[in-house]
C-alpha cells in the first residue's frame, strides 16, 4: 500500500468529549492502526494538531500521546495548508465562531453537536459550507451504538410490521456537587452558558428519529429544573438556570408516536442508561446502548389485569435476546473513519450541517413548546 497523510485540527482537545471520545478513542486509535484504507488500497494516515486555551496542559497531553503539534493560536493553525480538516469539540457558545473561521479558510469541517445555539445560526453554517464547497459533518454517535444498529436491522427486516410507537428513557442521577462531585461540568446547568438537557439531548433524538423511524413532524415538551441550586467545581453554590429534565412527545411521519424522558435527576432502574421500546403490529423490541431483546407477535403472552392477586408471571422472561452477529467498534471512531473517507474519496456521509441544524431546530421547538404550553409543528425541509 502507498501511504499519505491528512492533517486534522482538533479544537477543544482538552475537554471531556474532545479528549476521551474523539482524541483518545477515535483519532489516536485510527493513527495507531495506520490510518484509513481507501477503496483503491491506498493507506491514508492522519496527523494531528491539538488546540486549547492552556499551553501547559496541551504540552502534557501531546507528550503523553506522542502528538507533535499543538498550539493555542487557532488562526495560525487555520492558515497552515498542511491541516485539511477542522474538528470542533468546544462548548456550544464558542462553536460558530470557530467553524466560520474554518470555512473561510477552506477547511473541511467536522463538529460535535449542537452545531450552534440557534437554528438560524445552524442553518447559516450549512449555507456557508455549501457555498464554500467544503465537506462537512456532524457527530451522530448514537446511531453507531450496537443496540441501535441491531434495532436498525430489525426495522429493515420488517420485524415490527407497522411501527406504532417509540418510548425512550434516558438519564441518570448527576450529583449536586455538595457531598459528592458532579459527573458533569457546572455549565450544563446554566442556560446563560449554553446548558440545559433539551439543547443537549433533543439534537440526538432528532437524528435517531430521522434515521430509524422518520422525520419529526411536531413536538410537545415539558421541562423542569428539579434541582435549583448546585455546587460548582470551585466548591461554591450556584443557581441552576437551565432545565435538568425534559419530557417530550414527538409525532413522527407515518403516524408513529414517540415519547422520550431525558433526565439528569433520575435514579436508574434499567439495564442501561438509555433504553428505547419500539412496538409494532408484528413485534416489539427493547434496545439500549448494547443490548436488544425482542418479542414477536406469535410469542406475546396474554396478560390479565387482576389487582386482587399478586403477580406471579415473569414478563421479562418472555423476551428473546438478539445475538451479537457483528463486531461493533466505538461509534465515534467508526463515524470518524467514514468522515475521513468522505473527505479523501467522496465516500457517502449523509450526516451534514443540515442534519445538525434540524437537531438544533427541534431543541428550539421543544423550548418553545415548554414556554407556550403548545404543540409545535416542524417544517418538512
Amino acid at each position: 500500500m502507498s501511504e499519505s497523510t491528512i492533517g486534522i485540527i482538533v479544537n477543544g482537545a482538552t475537554g471531556r468529549m474532545g479528549y476521551r471520545q474523539h482524541l483518545v478513542r477515535s483519532l489516536l486509535a485510527i493513527r495507531d492502526q495506520g490510518g484509513v484504507v481507501t477503496k483503491d488500497g491506498t493507506r491514508q494516515q492522519i496527523e494531528l494538531m491539538i488546540i486549547g486555551r492552556n499551553e501547559v496542559t496541551l504540552k502534557e497531553l501531546a507528550d503523553k500521546h506522542g502528538i507533535e503539534h499543538y498550539t493555542t493560536d487557532l488562526d495560525a493553525a487555520l492558515a497552515d495548508p498542511r491541516w485539511t480538516i477542522y474538528f470542533d469539540a468546544l462548548v456550544t457558545q464558542a462553536r460558530v465562531k470557530g467553524i466560520k473561521k474554518a470555512i473561510a479558510a477552506g477547511k473541511h469541517v467536522y463538529t460535535e453537536k449542537p452545531t450552534a445555539e440557534s437554528s438560524e445560526e445552524a442553518f447559516e453554517l450549512a449555507r456557508l459550507a455549501a457555498e464554500a464547497g467544503i465537506k462537512n459533518g456532524v457527530v451522530h454517535d448514537k446511531l453507531y451504538l450496537p443496540g441501535l444498529q441491531k434495532l436498525k436491522r430489525l426495522i429493515e427486516s420488517g420485524f415490527f410490521g407497522q411501527i406504532l410507537s417509540v418510548r425512550g428513557e434516558f438519564g441518570y442521577w448527576v450529583f449536586e456537587g455538595d457531598w459528592q462531585a458532579a459527573q458533569r461540568p457546572s455549565w450544563n446547568y446554566r442556560s446563560e452558558d449554553g446548558g440545559g438537557i433539551i439543547v443537549d439531548m433533543f439534537p440526538h433524538w432528532n437524528y435517531v428519529f430521522e434515521n430509524l423511524f422518520g422525520r419529526v413532524e411536531s413536538v410537545y415538551a415539558r421541562t423542569a429544573t428539579h434541582i435549583p441550586t448546585r455546587v460548582g467545581e470551585d466548591g461554591e453554590p450556584y443557581t441552576a438556570t437551565a432545565d435538568d429534565a425534559a419530557y417530550g412527545v414527538f409525532d413522527l411521519e407515518g403516524g408513529i408516536v414517540a415519547q422520550v424522558n431525558s433526565s439528569w435527576v433520575v435514579r436508574v432502574d434499567r439495564k442501561e442508561l438509555v433504553e428505547f421500546q419500539v412496538d409494532g403490529t408484528l413485534g416489539s423490541a427493547v434496545v439500549g446502548l448494547f443490548g436488544a431483546k425482542i418479542q414477536p407477535r406469535n410469542a406475546t403472552p396474554r396478560p390479565t389485569w387482576n389487582p386482587d392477586l399478586a403477580e406471579t408471571h415473569d414478563y421479562t422472561a418472555d423476551w428473546l435476546e438478539v445475538p451479537v452477529n457483528d463486531v461493533f467498534e466505538n461509534g465515534f471512531k467508526t463515524q470518524w473513519e467514514q468522515f475521513l473517507l468522505h473527505v479523501i474519496e467522496d465516500a457517502p456521509h449523509e450526516f451534514d450541517f443540515l442534519a445538525g441544524a434540524r437537531g438544533v431546530r427541534l431543541a428550539e421547538a421543544g423550548l418553545e413548546s415548554n414556554a407556550t404550553g403548545r404543540r409545535i409543528d416542524l417544517p418538512a425541509n
